[in-house]
């Protein structure tokens, strides 16, 4: 499962950083955040710290660490518990950008995307969070950018927020391979075709990876990317690939009203007069607040019937 992969990752790049502080609510007890952080604290250069829920005081130890130079990871449960440290996130932050930091600050919060868990354990607005902060934030969708996120970005000097879904934590990870990535890290290519461009936002690579079949039984190949930052990226070489295609498919799994993607759209119809162009996303309305599931529903045979007769 990826939950194990991500756990091992972090595992290896903190034995490479002497002296990180861990934290967060039962990261080193009970069920270690459903295994994410198990074992972290088994490292001797290693501290680990379970914690009450007092998450804008948490937020708030983060950047003392840092300012007293200590890199820290935050360990969340769920991205929902965010919300209490906004203005440390805003606030607090305004004041140390404005000067380098050499020390890291990282939360790492679980996105609940996987359904039935009611209204105050289903926020996936991670655009949100980068947007009033005006912060990086980076997805994890797979064992492969797992890999280069973590290593990157997890203790680097200054602050972010990382975080992979709840619902791919439970899965086996996509058998892919990268053909192309940004050197950021904000996107990853993963097949390159003709007959359309799919681009996926926050955690939906799973789906346009599903469509890239769909149109192989047609013996059409499309290119796959997923975009794996939350507030910044260069498009240049995803809108070279749709300037061939002409055939734009976005997939976004979140619930943000302020989409980096709707962004990303906007970009490209000021550059590339498009044939055909498809936005799958989730339904908000006032049901989404109840306990349902939070997949997307994605009819990839109609999809694949409209590429081909354009």
């Amino acid at each position: 499962m990826l939950v194990k992969h991500i756990n091992k990752c972090i595992k290896n790049n903190l034995l490479k950083n002497n002296n990180t502080v861990i934290y967060g609510q039962n990261i080193n007890a009970g069920s270690c955040l459903s295994g994410l952080t198990k074992g972290l604290s088994q490292n001797d250069s290693t501290i680990a710290i379970n914690t009450p829920n007092s998450e804008n005081t948490l937020v708030g130890i983060g950047f003392g660490l840092m300012m007293n130079g200590l890199n820290s990871v935050f360990f969340m449960k769920q991205l929902d518990f965010l919300l209490l440290g906004i203005d440390q996130i805003v606030n607090t932050y305004n004041i140390l950008r404005q000067n380098p930091q050499n020390k890291s600050f990282t939360i790492f919060p679980v996105t609940v995307d996987s359904g039935y868990e009611g209204p105050q354990a289903a926020l996936n607005n991670i655009d949100d969070f980068c947007s009033i902060a005006g912060i990086e934030g980076y997805s994890i969708t797979n064992k492969l950018d797992a890999d280069l996120i973590i290593n990157k970005y997890l203790v680097k000097p200054g602050f972010r927020i990382i975080s992979t879904g709840q619902r791919l934590l439970k899965e086996e990870t996509l058998n892919l391979e990268i053909l192309n990535a940004d050197i950021n890290l904000g996107y990853f290519q993963y097949t390159k075709g003709e007959s359309s461009t799919i681009v996926c936002f926050n955690h939906s690579l799973e789906y346009g990876y599903n469509l890239v079949n769909e149109l192989k039984t047609k013996n059409k190949t499309s290119s796959l990317f997923s975009i794996n930052s939350h507030l910044n990226c260069n498009f240049n070489s995803i809108i070279s690939d749709i300037i061939k295609s002409k055939k734009l498919i976005i997939i976004d799994d979140s619930k943000s009203r302020n989409k980096l993607s709707d962004r990303f759209l906007n970009i490209v119809l000021t550059k590339v007069k498009l044939k055909y162009y498809k936005i799958i996303s989730p339904i908000l309305s006032e049901d989404m607040y109840y306990p349902r599931h939070d997949s997307l529903i994605v009819d990839y045979n109609k999809i694949t019937k409209e590429i081909l007769n354009i």
